[in-house]
Order: structure tokens, then C-alpha cells, then sequence
């Protein structure tokens, strides 16, 4: 039911115990087929963390817009709120700690929700993450049923090496036996429609099982809030992922079992230190997304105003009064703003309605909260962002809070001059990309001119205020 629920199930019978090799060996992708090439890798990624001494941590990460996020539901009830539940006795079998970051943000700060279907997206970062030092699998969370007739199927074969495939909740259901298309046709009965309670196999969840209060217990049974699923469609998916890594850690264990019974240690081989290093050419050629990006050797860095944000910064505001600041002395007033969003943000109504007076009430509050850095009057001066390294010179800028706000925002606005290396760009040159709340300033390093110099040794973006006008509000600053 729940192997068979991805793109391509899994099959951890064919990882071989006695003659494991890495999923990316040469001599593998030669000989092994697209299905014990991606077991392998998930197994491979549970076996470095198991054996290396300095990890205590498994860390998960989770991107994405209000799915992700567990809009409509208590933020408890989201699939990575119970995984974290689920999983973490495993990992602490093991003197280790699971933690599940949800970056998941809603799309009222303007951010795409087409991440599902954006198959040039997934192989973007399915090959950018391949240049982080853990090398990730990706896995993709899709709510509906696997048609086997997207891009994302080609994708599944070609990278498997990787990891990579994708999860499809309604397929999860099917797979089960329930026949949820008689029961439509005949009793009128879909179970997938918004705040139907019970998925054909259970009326809640099991921790609704455990509820004493009847209207929580049976909230706890919605599959569907509306287009985002309630919590016993997060649960089918956290089981879902669940079953997979579990079994993935099982067979992680036999080859360490194998490994010392051999008189072998297998920090030897398995360490984190021991991971081959991937560079762009290591990868095989791209089928869709834009080689100029997405083939590199390091991956994107941004700088996030957003919450929540993991990990490091890519971009970063210059401090005013550093001496490499090539605006040193000119005003530089912009402020952090965050909205201030109440406990009830984004709970859905029939949870609100219980936990109002419920002293557990704050499990209910989510991460997610719309952020940018701001000015709106020329008193406010500019913002300078030292850029980090870059390998194509891609910078894009991105606003707040709407889904069609760069255009306005960044190219039409007159009260606004951006500059790159203290040279003011030419806006004719700038385009809506990749999503209408973002802007490509520039899509590769100017090759001439003085913005092409950097006398300090740093890349520098600033954005100035030059007369009063409407708010101005930069979510993100994205680099390549």
C-alpha cells in the first residue's frame, strides 16, 4: 500500500548486504537497474548517518507553500509535526535526535503553489542539493493520484541514482483496496470532498483514537480539509515516508551487521568523511530545466525574509559602517518586517472553534509568517547586499506580499534605483522570473564596464529609495 504509492515503488530486496556499493559508482549505474539504484541511495544515506560518530542529528527538511506548511489544521497535525512523532523513537534507538524542519510557507506572501507540478523546479534542485555535503535524496509530496503520464515519471528513472521520486496521497488510499469510485457512484460517498471525516479504513487517527473530546477525535478524521489534506491524509503520508526510511534503516542495519561480522568497521567505509564530492560534471546532462542554472557546482545561496528559514544565508545586508561597504557614510535605514500573525492564523475554523479554551491550545499555532525587508520614504536611504560567491552571476530579487507584485514593484517603479557593484542598472534589461512576485535583475555577470569590477572583492546589490512613494518590501535575494 504504501511502497507502491510513489512514482516508482520501492524495493529494498535488491540492495545487496554483502556487495554494497554506492548508488553513484560507476561501476553500478552500469549494471543495477533504476530501482536498486534508488534504494540503494536511501539505504547508502541512512547507513552514513548510522555509523558516523559525530552525527546526532537526522535531519529532514521540508520546502514548499501551505500544504507543507499544514494550513487548515493544527500545526500538530501536519505530516511533519506527526513524522517527527513517528519517527523519532528509531532514531533515538540510536542515541540520535529527528527533527523535521518545515519550511513551508503560505501563499499569501506570494509564493508560487505550482511547486507540485514544476517539474523543471524538481530536477533544479534535485541536482543543486547533489552539491551539498550530505547529497540528499529528494522526495516529492503531490496530494493526488499518480497518472504515471507527467514529466516528473521521466524524471523518477533518469535520476534514480539519486534518490529521487515522488509520493501521491490519493494513490496511498487506492492502494489500500478501498473501492472509493463505487462508493461515489453508487452511495454518493467521496471521501475525498472537503471535511469529509473517515478514509474508508479508520473514522480518525490514531491519536484521535486516544482523544476525549468527540469533536476534536472526529476533526482528527478529515482527509481533505479543502485542496489541503486534513490530518488522516497527513497521517497516510507520514506513514508513507515512515515505512520507506524504516525499512531503509533496516537494511542499513544488516550491512553494518554484515560489516563487523566480517571483522570489518564500517566507519571505514560508511563515514560521512568517506562521501564521494559531486561536481557538476559528475551529473548526468539536464532533460528540462535551464543548464545555465541548474548545471553548477555550488548551489543557490538567499537570503530569505520569510518565516521560517533554515540553514545559512546566501546574500547578506552589508553593515553600513563596514569599511569594504562602497556606500560607507550614505543613509542606510531599511527595516526587518515580519507579520504578527495570532495563534489562529491559518487553524481552520472547526479547530479553532475546539481548542479555544483548550490549555494545549498553542500546539495548534503555525511557523509561518510573511517577511521583508522595507522603506517606503527616501529618508529610509538604501539597503546594500554583499553577495556571496557566485558562479553565473544570476541575480534576482523577489517582494512582498502578493503573487504578481514585481513587476510594480522592481520595473515600473520609479522612486526605486537599483544598483549592481555601485553601477545603476538599466531596468528595460530586468524581467518577471521565475514567479511574478520576483525579478531578474541580471541573468549572468556583465563582462564589461565598471559593473563588472569588484575593487573590494565582493559583489554588492543596493537598492535605493529616491523619492517617497509606496511601499517597497524584498522578500527574498537569490543568487547563482
Amino acid at each position: 500500500m504504501l511502497v507502491n504509492s510513489y512514482i516508482e515503488p520501492w524495493d529494498f530486496e535488491e540492495v545487496s548486504t554483502t556487495n554494497h556499493e554506492e548508488s553513484t559508482s560507476t561501476s553500478m549505474i552500469g549494471t543495477s537497474s533504476p530501482r536498486k539504484l534508488r534504494a540503494t541511495k536511501l539505504v547508502n544515506t541512512m547507513l552514513r548517518a548510522l555509523v558516523t560518530d559525530s552525527q546526532t542529528t537526522f535531519l529532514m527538511g521540508g520546502i514548499g507553500s501551505s500544504v507543507m506548511a499544514g494550513h487548515d489544521n493544527c500545526h500538530y497535525d501536519s505530516y511533519e509535526s506527526q513524522m517527527e512523532r513517528l519517527f523519532s523513537p528509531i532514531w533515538q534507538a540510536a542515541n540520535m535526535e529527528f527533527i523535521f524542519q518545515n519550511a513551508g510557507e503560505g501563499g499569501g506572501c506570494g509564493d508560487s503553489f505550482q511547486n507540485q507540478r514544476a517539474y523543471r523546479e524538481h530536477e533544479s534542485l534535485l541536482r543543486w542539493i547533489q552539491m551539498l555535503p550530505k547529497q540528499p535524496p529528494l522526495h516529492i509530496f503531490n496530494v493526488g493520484k499518480n497518472e504515471k503520464n507527467g514529466q516528473d515519471v521521466k524524471l523518477v528513472e533518469y535520476y534514480a541514482r539519486y534518490g529521487f521520486n515522488a509520493f501521491y496521497m490519493r494513490t496511498g488510499f487506492f492502494n489500500g483496496g478501498h473501492d472509493y469510485e463505487t462508493e461515489k457512484k453508487e452511495k454518493e460517498i467521496d471521501r475525498f470532498s472537503w471535511g469529509f471525516m473517515g478514509d474508508g479504513y479508520h473514522n480518525t487517527t490514531r491519536y484521535g483514537e486516544l482523544e476525549e473530546d468527540e469533536s476534536r477525535r472526529d476533526s482528527l478524521g478529515t482527509v481533505m480539509r479543502n485542496w489541503h489534506p486534513g490530518p488522516m491524509g497527513f497521517q497516510l503520508t507520514s506513514d508513507s515516508f515512515t515505512y520507506v526510511y524504516t525499512h531503509a534503516i533496516l537494511k542499513a542495519l544488516d550491512i553494518i551487521e554484515k560489516e563487523v561480522s566480517d571483522g570489518n568497521d564500517p566507519r571505514e567505509k560508511w563515514d560521512a568523511s568517506t562521501r564521494p564530492i559531486f561536481m557538476k560534471e559528475d551529473l548526468p546532462e539536464p532533460m528540462f530545466c535551464d543548464p545555465m542554472y541548474c548545471v553548477v557546482d555550488e548551489a543557490p545561496g538567499c537570503l530569505n525574509y520569510e518565516l521560517p528559514t533554515f540553514g545559512q544565508w546566501g546574500p547578506r545586508v552589508e553593515d553600513p559602517d563596514d569599511d569594504l561597504n562602497p556606500y560607507l557614510g550614505e543613509v542606510q535605514k531599511w527595516n526587518i518586517w515580519h507579520k504578527d500573525n495570532d495563534l489562529w492564523y491559518m487553524v481552520g475554523k472547526q479547530d479553532s472553534k475546539v481548542f479555544r479554551e483548550r490549555e494545549d491550545k498553542e500546539m495548534c499555532r503555525h511557523l509561518d509568517a510573511c517577511g521583508a525587508l522595507s522603506a517606503s520614504k527616501v529618508e529610509d536611504g538604501m539597503v546594500v547586499f554583499r553577495l556571496p560567491k557566485m558562479e553565473v552571476g544570476l541575480v534576482v530579487i523577489c517582494g512582498c506580499c502578493g503573487k504578481n507584485v514585481g513587476q510594480n514593484m522592481f520595473i515600473n517603479n520609479d522612486n526605486l534605483e537599483i544598483s549592481f557593484n555601485t553601477v545603476p542598472l538599466n531596468k528595460t534589461t530586468f524581467d518577471v522570473w521565475p514567479t511574478e512576485k520576483c525579478v531578474r535583475l541580471l541573468n549572468k555577470f556583465p563582462t564589461s564596464g565598471r559593473e563588472s569590477e569588484t575593487p573590494t572583492g565582493h559583489h554588492y546589490l543596493a537598492v535605493k529609495m529616491l523619492n517617497d512613494g509606496a511601499k517597497v518590501m524584498i522578500s527574498h535575494v537569490i543568487t547563482v
